[in-house]
Order: structure tokens, then C-alpha cells, then sequence
């Protein structure tokens, strides 16, 4: 089975890792998948993100936690 990799420098998708690790995106099972590769990575910075704006109303102090 064929494993494909997204390559951020060439915007290519490579079928086997072809390039330096440091330029790729996956293992992906299947080309399509991989070139889908930086629309995920898009969704998930912006769920990370949301999550972030959580976070930084936290102190540190539990007498402020909710009860």
C-alpha cells in the first residue's frame, strides 16, 4: 500500500517520501487526502486557535473556578 506525502516547499503531492522529512506533510493513505493536506492544517490551527482564547482567561488561582 502506497502512503503519500504533501511536500510544503513544491505544493506536490509525492507518492513515498521523496523529499527532506522537513518539507513534508503526512503519511497520507491516499492522494487525495494528501492533497488536502493544507486545507486540514488550516482547520486545525483555527481550532487550536479558539482554543488559545480560552485558555488565557485562566490565572492559575482555583478559588476562581466556577463551583
Amino acid at each position: 500500500m502506497s502512503e503519500y506525502w504533501y511536500n510544503v516547499v513544491s505544493k506536490q503531492v509525492e507518492e513515498g517520501p521523496q523529499s527532506d522529512w522537513s518539507k513534508l506533510l503526512g503519511p497520507y493513505s491516499s492522494r487525495a487526502e494528501a492533497e488536502q493536506a493544507m486545507s486540514q492544517v488550516q482547520a486545525n490551527n483555527e481550532r487550536w486557535d479558539e482554543g488559545d482564547d480560552e485558555d488565557s482567561s485562566w490565572d492559575n488561582n482555583p478559588g476562581n473556578d466556577a463551583r
